[in-house]
């Protein structure tokens, strides 16, 4: 789902909201959280999740294409943790959805390092 699609089923779900009021509405809840995270808050949704900032120590990669390594600096990046009610609604629903596809015919595949793999068939 992309913010657009977010706005246009708030505006769909409440009549008494305008299409450019949903888009206002929507930014606005999105503008506050990365607010509250730039400022190194905690957002806590009870039944959706929350979201935090992780730190990410400095730590030295390298360059695929010339194999030189690289330093990597701190850097602090949001992280989100689905609260338990997300998680059983998501499972639940995949639960369901894999109970009424039907099962596709798997064969086995020589993989890397010689370990075998399940691969769909082939499509012809």
């Amino acid at each position: 789902m992309t913010r657009s699609d977010l706005v246009e089923a708030l505006a769909a779900r409440f009549s008494q909201l305008t299409q450019r009021d949903a888009e206002f509405a929507v930014k606005a809840i999105l503008d506050a959280m990365g607010d509250a995270l730039v400022k190194g808050h905690r957002i806590e949704i009870r039944g959706f999740g929350s979201f935090s900032v992780n730190r990410r120590a400095p730590r030295i990669g390298r360059n695929p294409r010339s194999g030189e390594s690289v330093m990597i600096p701190e850097k602090r990046v949001p992280h989100f943790k689905p609260g338990k009610a997300l998680r059983e609604q998501v499972d639940a629903k995949t639960a369901e959805i894999l109970r009424r596809a039907p099962e596709t015919p798997r064969r086995p595949v020589e993989g890397a390092a010689g370990i075998a793999t399940i691969v769909p068939p082939l499509r012809e």
